[in-house]
């Protein structure tokens, strides 16, 4: 993909906003028409356009673990279908173990033909969290899962039919919501493959040619050397034996103008749900790689061909069928993403900032006939002054209250989450002095208390709550965060929870979140604080 593009440096912009406004039209096209509030108002979703032979091309701004790893569903579902799919059809798969992470995140491939006559030019595809597709407990992602057939519908790719879709809706607790939010992708896919076929007679493959130039010219400005780092999570479930941490370990190598993440070392899956699938950790490398380079590097296939991971298969990175991995989307993806920020700022530490919260503090409801997910936010680590503000440029402090790393999802408002399902929000505030101290301190966590107003099953899939979010340059590390149940909401009967269980809750009990700070980065000792 070397060479100089035949489109001037102007009408490459133009092409790629032209085609990154599609894969935005598509996202809000799927959240407008949405039915659940974790895809309509959390924005649990995304979107991606794809060449002909699978190569990404161009995606909005919307989750970094969904894009990441979205070519891996691409691929699994033209190795599965591609020379059959024909105009119109569309490919639904979720299966982690072709192509998918877990099993709520339900993907829809759609072929792009133009020309006459119609030749197959590219592929849309959307990806979004379902609420609930079944399993053990509401919310599909059981906190004391040790299979993958406890987690839900497991779906390979096929051919989205009337008869799938159905199969889809009856596997659900929420079965119009299901059918709701499926329908909803249909129509975005469709609206993507006519936007892009209309730009289709342009040259596709330099925008994938720049993404690959840019990505090597950035990896070429770092001093070719070996780096390690590891990290952990604090546990794979709830029981006392599966409250150990699992640790993960990466070797990163830079040479000239390639990079290669090596987990070799990192612990076997586990008997438990925290194993990320391969293409799980593909997405947290990419992500971390590009965030510290330059985000302004398009982040397509082209950028990704310099890059090579190795995740050995059997590891808590790149588990084997039949392990449960519902939290190694979720809570996997953000400890592989801090493993290479933590190797990344050996490499280029002005670049680098102290560890966020780590986590994505998912909390799942369910009572009679309703479901309800979404992530809580936390605090963003410290972060170094920004590149190229000179000598004596003042580091930045963590942003509070925000999604961070592998989620970008929103906070689910309050009026929203009340209308929508028989809870109640007591308190939702920042959570004071929980950002690590530094010359840029880190960003605060949140405090929630949440009322449950009629008999529910709750599960909690969180992490940080043993291990801290590091610091860097002597910031401190971020404060934990911690888990709580109020019986009647009665402040002296408050009983710590586990980091992941699932539990029934009465009317009137309280659930207490108080998330992870940020760390801290820059002085207090001017060591790094990275362990």
């Amino acid at each position: 993909m070397s060479g100089r593009s035949p489109l001037d440096p102007a009408d490459l912009a133009v092409l790629i906003a032209r085609l990154s406004g599609v894969a935005h039209e598509v996202g809000e096209v799927l959240r407008r028409a949405a039915f659940s509030p974790n895809i309509k108002e959390r924005a649990d979703c995304s979107a991606a356009l794809f060449t002909a032979d699978g190569t990404l091309l161009v995606q909005a701004e919307h989750i970094p673990v969904h894009l990441g790893s979205m070519p891996a569903s691409v691929a699994a579902a033209i190795a599965a279908l591609g020379d059959r799919v024909e105009p119109g059809q569309q490919v639904i798969l979720n299966d982690p173990f072709a192509g998918g992470t877990h099993l709520n995140d339900v993907t829809l491939v759609a072929p792009v033909f133009a020309g006459t006559p119609a030749r197959l030019v590219g592929w849309v595809a959307n990806r979004a969290h379902h609420a609930d597709l079944g399993g053990a407990a509401p919310g599909s992602l059981p906190a004391d899962a040790t299979d993958i057939q406890q987690e839900g519908l497991r779906i390979p790719p096929v051919l989205l039919t009337p008869e799938v879709a159905a199969i889809v809706a009856a596997s659900s607790r929420t079965p119009a919501e299901r059918a709701g939010d499926l329908d909803a992708q249909v129509g975005a896919n469709r609206l993507g493959v006519e936007r892009f076929a209309a730009l289709a007679h342009h040259p596709l493959e330099e925008v994938v040619a720049y993404g690959d130039r840019r990505m090597r010219a950035a990896l070429a400005d770092l001093p070719d050397g070996s780096w390690r780092f590891e990290d952990v999570l604090d546990s794979f479930g709830p029981n006392p034996d599966q409250q150990v941490p699992t640790t993960i370990r990466l070797a990163l190598t830079v040479a000239g103008e390639s990079v290669t993440f090596d987990f070799t070392g990192t612990d076997p899956q586990r008997r438990g749900n925290v194993n990320a699938v391969e293409a799980v950790t593909v997405s947290a490398v990419a992500w971390a790689l590009r965030s510290v380079l330059d985000p302004t590097i398009p982040a397509n296939g082209g950028a990704l061909a310099p890059v090579r991971v190795v995740a050995p298969a059997g590891t808590v990175v790149a588990a084997r069928f039949p392990a449960a991995v519902g939290a190694g989307n979720v809570e996997g993806s953000q400890r592989v993403a801090d493993v290479c920020l933590g190797a990344l700022a050996q490499v280029v530490p002005e670049r680098v900032p102290a560890a966020s919260q780590g986590t994505m503090n998912n909390l799942l409801l369910g009572g009679a006939g309703w479901v309800s997910y979404e992530t809580v936010a936390g605090g963003q680590g410290g972060r170094p002054p920004r590149p190229g503000s000179g000598a004596g440029a003042v580091p930045l402090p963590g942003m509070s209250g925000v999604h961070t790393a592998m989620t970008n999802t929103r906070n689910t408002p309050t009026e929203a989450f009340e209308r929508a399902f028989p809870v109640r929000v007591l308190r939702y505030a920042l959570r004071r002095g929980s950002g690590g101290a530094g010359a840029a301190p880190g960003g605060e966590g949140i405090e929630r208390d949440l009322e449950v107003l009629e008999p529910v099953t709750l599960s909690l899939i969180t992490e940080r709550r043993e291990s801290p979010p590091w610091g860097l340059a002597g910031g401190e590390p971020g404060a934990v965060g911690e888990n709580w149940l109020l019986p009647g909401g009665h402040e002296g009967r408050a009983e710590r929870l586990p980091d992941k269980c699932t539990i029934h809750l009465a009317a009137g009990d309280v659930v207490r979140m108080r998330t992870p700070g940020g760390g801290g980065w820059g002085e207090p000792g001017g060591e790094d604080a990275t362990g």
